[in-house]
């Protein structure tokens, strides 16, 4: 924007960004080439903003302005690092997911979700697409990969008591997501429309029908039929056909892993709101013979009662 003066001149106005040049001005010109040039460098300080991470202040700016470094702690004690502490299952878990994700978007490319087409393309996967059996190889072992990681990284936070101290939320984060990872599978079975896939869902959707035995018993299945609303909420009908395989592939391919990316999200944020990853107790410091611990103050107290701890001399 400009203002005209009271002599008839136009004059830039201040914040505007008008420099008050004409097009065809060379000094124009000469003003966008070197904004192209300083581009680079102004567009690494606009998502950069602090210094190099050489000391505690700049490396607390470069976690606390990057989300993706700020779900995770500014600072980790050193037994976390160990590897035997934690066995790297989660960070595992995450670069397997990382990796379904990549191959499953490639997959979608040349995947077509009808009944008549399904197992089709798969065999152009496996035959005609270049690399394609190599991806959907990669995908499958992924996926097994994925659940037995889960499974031991569950195992590994049980059985270390990791879920204790305040974490108990975070624990049922993590089952949340096991019993998603579990669903990903589950409907991922299915999308190859082969024998294996029918005949699998088909025993998975009658397990889900399974408490109409109970209600069959009761007497009361004509009127509350609990087995059969979990198979054809499951199904989309009572048998295993298009409307199953249309609501398995928008499960596995959108709401099931934007839900597990959400919850994935809010267990590591709850990680580094608990104090960070769980690790083994500090060493107790060895007590001398003939002396005691102060529970009190936790100091060494000698047999004379003199404390010998740092608290001790004050």
């Amino acid at each position: 924007m400009s203002t005209v003066t009271t002599s008839g001149s136009r004059e830039p106005q201040a914040g505007t960004g008008d420099t008050g040049r004409r097009a065809g001005d060379p000094g124009a010109m000469r003003d966008y080439i070197r904004n192209l040039k300083r581009l680079p460098r102004t567009l690494k300080g606009s998502i950069v903003r602090h210094g190099s991470p050489n000391s505690d202040r700049a490396r607390s700016q470069a976690v606390t302005s990057n989300f993706f470094m700020h779900i995770m702690s500014a600072r980790i004690h050193m037994n976390s690092l160990r590897f035997r502490t934690t066995l790297g299952l989660g960070v595992i878990t995450g670069v397997l997911f990382l990796i379904l994700t990549i191959t499953g978007i490639l997959l979608m490319v040349y995947y077509k979700p009808d009944v008549n087409s399904a197992y089709g393309s798969m065999e152009d996967l496996r035959y005609v697409v270049p690399t394609g059996r190599f991806m959907r190889n990669i995908h499958r072992w992924s996926a097994h990969a994925m659940v037995a990681c889960v499974i031991l990284h569950m195992a590994r936070v049980f059985f270390t008591g990791a879920y204790k101290r305040n974490r108990e939320f975070n624990w049922i984060l993590g089952m949340v997501l096991f019993v998603l990872t579990l669903f990903l599978s589950f409907t991922g079975y299915l999308l190859p429309w082969d024998q294996l896939a029918f005949w699998a869902i088909t025993i998975g959707s009658n397990i889900a029908q399974s408490p109409r035995e109970v209600t069959d018993a009761l007497g009361v299945t004509g009127v509350l039929d609990i087995g059969g609303m979990q198979k054809e909420l499951l199904l989309g009908a009572h048998y295993v056909g298009q409307e199953a395989l249309t609501r398995f592939y928008v499960l596995h391919v959108m709401i099931l892993p934007l839900a597990l990316t959400v919850v994935a999200g809010a267990h590591m944020w709850r990680v580094r709101k608990d104090g960070g990853l769980a690790r083994p107790a500090d060493p107790v410091p060895e007590v001398p013979a003939g002396s005691s611990r102060n529970p009190s103050r936790g100091e060494v107290v000698g047999i004379d009662g003199v404390g010998k701890g740092e608290d001790a001399g004050r």
